[in-house]
């Protein structure tokens, strides 16, 4: 039973690594890999959010899907504190992508402490 709770959170980490992978190329992709914040950001943010997929794909625990929670939170605040607001596009690639992870990664987090829900 416990294998079969696990087999359903593959599902958010793989949307979460997929969320990642568009992350990092973003600056490539919408173009802004010329400015430093935006671009920088995404880079690193990408990675560390692929880096939780890739350790929640391999063994799940909750705290990595809270971890995800909080780099989409900061992704969605970081073109106000980074000041980066101005470039539309990498504000709104950072926004949009953050919304996306805090709901995918809060999704998992409610599926885990929730088991009962998937009858």
């Amino acid at each position: 039973m416990a294998n079969t709770l696990m087999e359903g959170k593959k599902g958010q980490d793989w949307l979460n690594l997929v969320l990642a992978i568009c992350l990092f190329i973003s600056p490539w992709i919408i173009g802004f890999a010329a400015e430093t914040a935006p671009a920088w950001d995404a880079w690193v943010v990408g990675v560390v959010l692929g880096v939780m997929a890739l350790a929640a794909l391999t063994a799940f625990a909750e705290w990595e899907e809270w971890v995800s929670v909080v780099l989409g939170l900061w992704l969605i605040v970081s073109p106000w504190l980074l000041g980066f607001v101005a470039n539309g596009s990498a504000m709104a690639t950072h926004v949009v992508l953050g919304v996306l992870v805090v709901a995918v990664s809060g999704w998992a987090v409610w599926d885990f402490r929730h088991p009962h829900a998937h009858a």
